[in-house]
């Protein structure tokens, strides 16, 4: 049986065309300025903000999920001591922990799994934005034929929305697009794209830190590493219009998470509560014991007083007589 997206891709384009006809209804230009076309490309921005404000409650049980992961940490350390090389034993023992607690350890990727229809949707209405197609395949998705040939001619700073960095000549020449504007626009957001994916994850695991379960810590790294990697090769294939969409969720991200993390900071654990040698002041070190002490310091021991000594005659000196105890010199008779 085949599984039909096209209710997806009618979601997505149904967003799309009411922001459009909102900003054209407050008089956003349709028409290329600074050969850009401002009210398909806001379009696209706030079906990012529709978006995440549909997944905000999802966002917050993410927040929720990882500080409870982060409470259990100390109990997870435990266990992995209990059963260090038995991992079928520790696995079970977690799990049973987890469920216990009612902690998720893949409630932290919940909402970007919940985008990835959202992604490919406006990947598919953006790919089939041909100019050259027939009348017949530009109504589908609810389009009208006219707002089809304004989203294939739309473009940001000359390159179309639906360009890709690997565009073919062919497609190049079909959506009337200067190769070299296309792959100019088109890489430089793939750059931005991977370096906003990057900082979005590192932001997170610099607020909460690293998880000491092995599983938590793997996640950790595929998500601050492994999909910013990916992006540098299948960024080629994305069209303009959803780098856009990957760059403006991405900054999203960064000021939801920035915001909820203020509002609601991970909690101190211990380890964290003892500031580092480098940032303590020197009473702080004194009263620690050092930067390479242990303990408290001891007290400095008593300085006994001593008599200042007197310096002797140097060798070979004549010894000089003391004018007090000296004797009165002899009368000659």
């Amino acid at each position: 049986m085949k599984l039909s997206l096209d209710w997806i891709y009618y979601a997505i384009s149904w967003i799309l065309l009411t922001w459009h006809s909102a900003w054209d209804a407050i008089g956003v230009p349709v028409g290329a300025v600074l050969g850009t076309n401002f009210a398909w490309i806001l379009s696209i921005i706030f079906l990012v903000v529709t978006v995440r404000v549909i997944l905000f409650p999802v966002f917050v049980k993410q927040i929720k999920s990882q500080r409870a992961m982060q409470a259990l940490q100390p109990k997870v350390k435990e266990l992995q001591e209990k059963h260090k090389g038995d991992r079928e034993t520790l696995q079970k023992e977690m799990m049973e922990l987890y469920k216990k607690e009612k902690a998720n350890p893949l409630m932290g990727c919940l909402p970007m799994f919940l985008q990835i229809p959202v992604f490919l949707g406006l990947f598919h209405v953006l790919k089939r934005l041909d100019p050259f197609k027939g009348e017949d395949k530009k109504t589908i998705y609810g389009w009208s034929v006219d707002q089809f040939n304004s989203a294939s001619h739309a473009k940001l700073f000359t390159a179309p929305l639906s360009g890709k960095f690997g565009s073919t000549a062919d497609e190049l020449a079909r959506l009337g697009a200067n190769g070299s504007a296309v792959k100019i626009i088109a890489g430089v957001l793939v750059l931005v794209m991977i370096s906003t994916t990057y900082l979005t994850s590192r932001q997170m695991i610099l607020k909460t830190g690293w998880a000491e379960d092995p599983q938590q810590r793997m996640i950790q790294r595929l998500m601050l590493y492994g999909i910013p990697a990916s992006l540098l090769i299948s960024g080629a294939i994305f069209p303009i219009g959803v780098i856009i969409y990957w760059v403006t969720n991405n900054l999203f991200t960064l000021g939801q998470q920035q915001w909820v993390l203020r509002k609601f900071p991970p909690p101190v654990t211990a380890k964290k509560a003892v500031a580092p040698a480098a940032t303590r002041s020197p009473v702080q070190l004194a009263k620690s014991g050092g930067l390479f002490g242990r303990g408290k310091s001891a007290p400095p021991a008593p300085v006994k007083a001593t008599a200042p000594k007197v310096a002797g005659p140097k060798p070979g000196a004549k010894p000089t007589n003391n004018p007090k105890k000296s004797r009165p010199a002899k009368r000659q008779g």
